[in-house]
């Protein structure tokens, strides 16, 4: 049975974004980072200090990982690039459908082995446009195609398990891996399967227990479901299109929530203000920190 929570958590920032996505962390720094994808800017907030910096984009950036306390890695519409951290100069990693100038990356994380899964889709969420690919040291290889939005990319906290999704298939998969490499050992199955059920499964991260914690489209929400695939619990959230998670704080016990804008006309926004705001859940979660990604 699903136990459902009202919203005990805060707005960690109030700016309203079109499309807010990709959130990370970084405890070295104790910064969180996430994009506001359509827009083309990179969103990067002190937690202690509160101090807000907005970077802007000369492409569609939506993941983003650590690659040392100098460099990061962003995946984009133009492909993978190493940003320096310090003055923002980017430099092409990896290219990423040349051949599909129509796409752009979507949902990404980093494998405790240091390798990238990154997902592409239409610009316009065309059926079956995208792929989720796997890059390790700028080589890129295809796992999965014929994605139409692909999200919930996160891993089991020894690297055995990946999970991903189409959010418009609304399935959550799971795939044996090698912990070594990223790579899969085996067959997709499902693990969730939420077709026909209202909203979407959308960004998702893995805690210490190997429990997803789910953003979930269109209900303002984060479910929780425990390694075995049950919907154990439902957090509200005050904006309708709930994003992706990230394990935030010194510890990795709190949870960072991105929303979203896009679709809403003026009448649903200024019914809800609070529609694309980044947000806190307010509770203790035993998260893990993502790993960074290797040269």
């Amino acid at each position: 049975m699903t136990t459902t929570h009202a919203f005990a958590g805060t707005v960690l920032d109030d700016a309203a974004l079109t499309l807010g996505e990709g959130p990370t962390y970084d405890p070295v720094t104790g910064t969180a980072w996430w994009f506001n994808i359509l827009e083309r800017e990179l969103h990067e907030l002190h937690l202690a200090s509160g101090r807000k910096t907005v970077h802007a984009l000369p492409f569609m950036g939506s993941a983003l990982a650590k690659i040392n306390d100098d460099k990061q890695l962003i995946a984009s519409d133009d492909g993978l690039f190493i940003r320096d951290t310090a003055t923002g100069v980017l430099s092409l990693h990896a290219e990423l459908e040349t051949d599909l100038p129509g796409n752009r990356s979507n949902d990404g994380r980093i494998h405790p082995s240091g390798a990238l899964w990154i997902g592409t889709m239409g610009r316009t969420a065309e059926t079956g446009a995208g792929s989720v690919y796997h890059v390790a040291k700028g080589h890129v290889t295809k796992l999965f195609p014929e994605i139409s939005i692909p999200n919930s990319i996160c891993f089991s906290p020894g690297g055995e398990t990946g999970y991903y999704t189409d959010t418009k298939v609304n399935k959550l998969m799971k795939v044996p891996l090698d912990p070594q490499t990223g790579l899969p050992v085996g067959p997709s199955t499902v693990f969730v399967d939420s077709s026909g059920v209202p909203g979407g499964i959308d960004g998702s991260v893995c805690d210490a227990q190997g429990h997803i914690w789910n953003a979930r489209w269109g209900i303002g929400a984060v479910d929780r479901y425990d390694p075995q695939g049950n919907h154990v619990e439902r957090y509200m959230i005050p904006a309708g299109q709930t994003t992706c998670p990230a394990f935030i704080g010194p510890d990795a016990s709190r949870l960072l929530v991105t929303s979203a804008r896009e679709h809403l006309d003026d009448v649903a926004i200024a019914a809800n203000p609070s529609h694309g705001q980044t947000f806190e859940l307010g509770i203790d979660v035993q998260g893990t920190f993502e790993p960074a990604y290797r040269l």
